[in-house]
């Protein structure tokens, strides 16, 4: 509820407005303090880049909710026929009001209003009645797409005093960015297929989250009539927000019908308040949306395609690491989406790559995923220009070397958690599938090590006045990983008999061994480098 606000009596009038209650809370750039406004008040401090951040947004709704506003805003000016933002509160609210010409009252603005007119995010029920829809929560994370039956990482039904501003969120996120679960409970259309995941990745400019959401919404609008060619939208009187048209549960929109920056609708819910808001779902017959043929593929200004596959991208249990991160910024695979697209007037530094989204599986959330990657001064020059090739070059052979390492490490690992006992012939004995499973394990620290410090890494070669120094330190600091993390492993690797000490000192031979050999011949000339030095300094300080 909005605070201070007194619940009504029944469920039949209009309740928490959006446009007219001062439901949302953000805190200041600079000061730092909590701000209420209502959203058109929040429309115009974004604007002017006062939004810090969103104290009752969970990590998973950020994208979610950029989303939103970034269309809603794109919407609204491409109605209005203007290219720049609003400069008050009453004309965000007047053009908001505008996109809803059916409810002049702002019906569709409020979280709960009848059950025959739209309300925020919820469509009207034909019926006129929900009495029938069984599946009710009072609690507001119940009703939000993550999956938390299971009590794991979050418990369920923590939040049985929701907010107003809560809900809000809740919805944006289960309406824009749910998959499939079970029948009757339907995805969006923007995501490659019901268990995939609405990814967002694109360009955080200096500044927060207006100067983003600035930068975003012009690059919608210019972008508009590309989009509207591509993917055959409508240019003018397409449907742009989905919850003002009624659904019954069966019938689907023709993608073709659709404005090219819709905000969609993917479940039958509705908001009731007596003493506190409580949802009502029900499950549908079809989709909103006849677009599975798509594949995710549907202009959504934040998601990447991979070309070749003409899908929309899904990310695993592993997010964006370093190797899906890299192909995103500098690779080919996927077409960079309109939020990706350098801009001339992009800032020089402080510019920040930022790739956002859930891993989803069947009947389950497998995480949040978020990563930032600074841009750099010559990676910012290779963006406007489009000559990447190079620097996706040198991303990928560090890739190649890290892969290769890894394997080596997991050999040292195989002899380590084998007690180096051998055959006659020579070979290792004992690599069981359960030892080979094993030595992965024990050498996954390595690999996340490099995925943490990849990027920073692979700047400082972009940027060194000597690349070929810096690659050469990289390549030694990886050697040094390597053998820390075989170190490490010596604590909680066998420690029984006689053999522990032989294990170890063979499993660190066979590291050294192969780091130093032909397989990497650049590694092995690094390493020797440093031994010379090494024994130079030894040779003056005797």
């Amino acid at each position: 509820m909005s605070r201070g606000a007194t619940p009504p009596s029944g469920g039949g009038q209009l309740f928490n407005s959006l446009l007219d209650e001062q439901l949302f809370s953000f805190r200041q750039v600079g000061t730092n303090e909590q701000i209420a406004c209502t959203l058109p008040e929040l429309f115009l401090a974004m604007a002017k880049d006062e939004v810090r951040d969103f104290p009752a947004l969970r990590a998973h709704q950020r994208h979610p909710w950029h989303a939103f506003l970034t269309q809603l805003a794109a919407i609204a000016l491409n109605h209005a026929s203007r290219n720049t933002p609003f400069i008050t509160a009453g004309e965000w609210r007047q053009a908001l009001l505008a996109l809803t010409p059916d409810d002049p009252d702002g019906a569709a603005w409020c979280l709960v209003s009848p059950v025959d007119r739209p309300a925020f995010m919820q469509t009207p029920v034909p019926s006129k009645t929900i009495s029938d829809w069984k599946n009710t929560t009072a609690s507001v994370d119940e009703l939000d797409m993550l999956v938390t039956s299971k009590n794991h990482d979050l418990k369920a039904s923590r939040m049985a005093r929701g907010r107003a501003e809560d809900w809000v969120y809740a919805l944006v996120s289960l309406q824009t960015q749910e998959g499939f679960l079970g029948s009757g409970n339907y995805g969006i259309s923007r995501m490659n297929g019901g268990f995939a995941s609405r990814c967002g990745v694109g360009i955080h400019p200096n500044g927060a989250w207006g100067k983003r959401w600035l930068r975003d919404v012009s690059a919608l609008l210019a972008a508009r009539p590309d989009t509207v060619e591509r993917f055959h939208l409508k240019a003018t009187g397409g449907h742009a927000l989905l919850w003002l048209l009624p659904w019954d549960g069966v019938s689907s929109l023709a993608f073709s019908s659709l404005d090219p920056w819709y905000i969609e609708i993917c479940r039958r819910i509705r908001l009731t308040c007596e003493t506190s808001i409580r949802a009502h779902a029900v499950g549908s017959k079809a989709s909103r949306i006849e677009a599975k043929e798509l594949s995710g593929v549907t202009g959504d200004p934040w998601m990447p395609v991979d070309t070749a596959a003409g899908q929309a991208l899904t990310i695993g249990s592993r997010g964006f690491d370093y190797k899906l991160s890299a192909e995103l910024l500098l690779g080919g695979k996927f077409s960079k989406p309109v939020s990706q697209q350098w801009l001339a007037t992009d800032d020089k530094e402080g510019v920040f790559f930022v790739a956002q989204g859930v891993t989803r599986g069947k009947g389950k959330t497998e995480g949040f995923h978020e990563r930032r990657i600074p841009i750099s001064r010559k990676m910012r020059q290779a963006f406007l220009t489009k000559h990447t090739d190079e620097l996706a070059k040198l991303a990928n052979e560090r890739i190649e070397v890290i892969a290769e390492v890894r394997k080596m490490l997991w050999s040292a690992m195989v002899v380590l958690l084998s007690n180096a006992q051998t055959d006659e012939s020579g070979k290792d004995k004992d690599t069981a599938e359960s030892i080979k499973d094993l030595a992965a394990r024990f050498a996954q620290p390595f690999e996340v090590e490099c995925d943490a410090r990849f990027f920073d890494e692979l700047m400082l070669e972009i940027e060194s006045d000597s690349a070929e120094q810096a690659r050469i330190d990289w390549l030694q600091s990886l050697a040094d990983r390597a053998t820390g993390v075989l170190n490490r492993s010596f604590e909680s690797g066998p420690r029984s008999g006689q053999r522990k000490y032989r294990a170890r000192s063979a499993a660190m031979a066979r590291l050294q061994w192969a780091m130093r050999g032909s397989k990497l011949p650049a590694l092995s000339r690094a390493l020797q480098s440093r031994t010379a030095k090494t024994t130079e300094v030894h040779h003056a300080a005797e």
